[in-house]
């Protein structure tokens, strides 16, 4: 399944009507708050969700960002995954 990226998403399926999906909003000139994750029903335990979580921390790694993660999902998800804290804002 294909990670697609359009401004401050990262997503599955339809641009319009996306079957998962990661949003996160710039703040200041070196980080991203993620604030929403999303995976339809059908979508669900197929691991689509922490696809989403290392497309987001990959990208923020490529752009010297760091990440606030206050979506409860992608904070577990760091919190399950120490090599993510590299880019986890303090």
């Amino acid at each position: 399944m294909e990670i697609k990226q359009k401004e401050n998403t990262f997503y599955v399926g339809d641009e319009a009507k996306p079957s998962a999906e990661l949003h996160y909003v710039p703040t200041g000139p070196d980080k991203l708050i993620v604030d929403h994750t999303y995976v339809s029903d059908e979508l669900r335990g197929q691991g689509i969700g922490e696809k989403l979580v290392v497309a987001v921390v990959e990208y923020a790694r490529e752009q010297g960002k760091t990440i606030i993660p206050l979506c409860p999902f992608t904070k577990n998800q760091f919190d399950r995954h120490p090599e993510y804290h590299d880019v986890l804002a303090s």
